[in-house]
């Protein structure tokens, strides 16, 4: 059988009944802080180095096997967009969701676990505040806020849902060729990974973004948070972390934009990190066409992406959020 005929797919139980908790890494398959911190947490597990208190914890330590074989952020697309069960499998990636989708459906939880391309600081990313709208129903925001506020992370960012949305509906105006990656990225279902169909179930969800794709701190900055996932929820004993909530409470950001790549000679005006600050009219790139991508108000950008591919997130914007975390 090849690495990518199957997901890996590692439980633990508690012998007292408690929370069910899933945790994700290389949904794309570069990305293996994650990957690298669980492979650490088996093995204590399994030594008894560590011991579950109560529920059930879940590690898919590799979600997506062929990106991750090729050492690449996709297989044959990106995952983690436009992620539900397939009614016909066109791809590697479909098939994955035909196996992840209903594993995320069994827990109550999920904590996945990413990283960046561009340089800067790990950050957490939270779904919407409690709401009955149609676009992310939800009413887990006090969950998502507690826990966010204990993982190690300096920064916390929501958002992302309703900012994809406006990017989508300007992608809709755009033509495009009726190629299917070209129908994907158009489709109003295409902001939704992992964590937003882990709310669509009722349940909630935190992305970490444990650092740029190399930084040798990404997996520690894993595994903590993994740890003070359990301690939270009451799975672990407090004992197995030090400073089990931070001393500082982290910034909370808002997305309210993305710009699109609209085509490969479009480029950047400087080499930007992640929350690096813009001001009001600030030169923040440069369109093929001479044209130049100005920031509309002072924030931040977020996920600047010098490899995207035309028709897809270039960067994003944020400013602070007035959200209190608990």
């Amino acid at each position: 059988m090849t690495p990518t005929a199957h997901l890996r797919i590692h439980q633990f139980a508690g012998l007292q009944p408690g929370p069910r908790l899933l945790v994700t890494g290389a949904v794309h398959g570069n990305e293996v802080h994650g990957t690298k911190a669980m492979a650490e947490l088996i093995r204590q597990l399994d030594a008894g180095e560590l011991t579950l208190r109560r529920g059930t914890l879940t590690l898919v330590p590799v979600v997506n096997a062929l990106a991750h074989q090729l050492d690449r952020r996709e297989g044959d697309r990106n995952l983690n967009r436009n992620l539900r069960p397939p009614v016909i499998a066109q791809d590697h990636e479909d098939r994955v969701a035909r196996v992840l989708c209903p594993l995320i459906g069994q827990h109550d939880g999920l904590l996945d676990l990413h990283s960046f391309q561009g340089n800067g600081p790990a950050f957490a990313m939270i779904g919407p505040r409690n709401n009955s709208g149609e676009l992310e129903p939800f009413a887990q925001e006090a969950t998502e806020s507690a826990l966010a506020a204990r993982l190690g992370v300096g920064r916390i960012v929501e958002g992302w849902l309703s900012t994809y949305a406006l990017g989508l509906q300007r992608r809709q105006q755009r033509s495009h060729d009726g190629s299917r990656r070209a129908s994907l990225i158009a489709d109003p279902h295409y902001g939704v990974g992992t964590t937003e169909y882990m709310r669509s179930t009722g349940g909630w969800a935190i992305t970490l973004e444990c650092g740029q794709h190399l930084d040798p701190a990404g997996p520690a900055v894993a595994r903590l948070a993994i740890l003070r996932t359990l301690v939270f929820l009451g799975m672990l004993d407090e004992a197995v972390v030090e400073a089990h909530r931070p001393a500082q409470p982290p910034e909370v950001l808002q997305l309210y934009d993305v710009i699109d790549r609209e085509d490969l000679g479009d480029q950047f005006a400087r080499e930007w990190a992640s929350f690096d600050a813009v001001t009001a009219g600030q030169p923040i790139g440069t369109r093929a066409s001479g044209e130049a991508v100005l920031a509309p108000s002072d924030g931040r950008i977020v996920f600047p992406n010098v490899k995207s591919q035309p028709g897809t997130e270039w960067f994003y914007l944020a400013r602070p959020s007035d959200r209190v975390l608990g």
